[in-house]
């Protein structure tokens, strides 16, 4: 095993590991992982953004808000960065990286309070969409530990999302 060359797969090397999933396994959840993380690393800036320009009657309600969906969110990259590394992956979480790969809508130029739940709340449901999503494939991929990681999540989004959405539907 220490002897093999790591192989580049998709734009990610793949180490050699102990990790008894098969190797075609593993580089394929790598690939799902690295997706899903520059997705996250997307969200954690749009949260930010969220949190640095939020104005109106709820400022500072919203504003705390965002960066504690934030510090989630930024738990959520780390771990599926970590996860691509203990598969024998190469983490891709650069800001340029990040900007390439994500498929989250761009934020939009906003500032008042309304309008940022409004796409904090896009944000979150397209990220739950794909790591959803990814709980099946890494399934089927026989990686109990990588669908638990993305359900796990998953429950955090949807958490953060409820909050959130919570700012629109009292208008109801």
């Amino acid at each position: 095993m220490s002897g093999r060359i790591a192989v580049k797969v998709k734009g990610n090397v793949v180490y050699p590991t102990r990790n008894d999933l098969p190797e075609p396994a593993r580089q394929s959840l790598i690939e799902l992982l690295d997706a899903r993380l520059a997705d996250a690393g997307d969200l954690q800036s749009q949260m930010k953004q969220a949190h640095w320009n939020v104005k109106g009657p709820n400022f500072i309600a919203l504003h705390e808000l965002f960066d504690k969906v934030n510090e989630d969110v930024e738990g959520y990259v780390d771990d599926l960065a970590e996860r691509v590394v203990q598969l024998g992956g190469v983490a891709h979480g650069t800001a340029r990286q990040v900007a390439t790969r994500s498929t989250l809508a761009e934020y939009p130029d906003v500032r008042d309070g309304h309008r940022h739940v409004e796409a904090v709340s896009d944000a979150l449901a397209a990220f739950g969409k794909g790591v959803r999503a990814a709980i099946d494939v890494a399934d089927r991929a026989g990686d109990k530990d990588t669908a638990d990681l993305f359900t796990e999540i998953s429950r955090g989004v949807d958490k953060w999302l409820w909050f959130v959405e919570a700012h629109l539907q009292a208008e109801h």
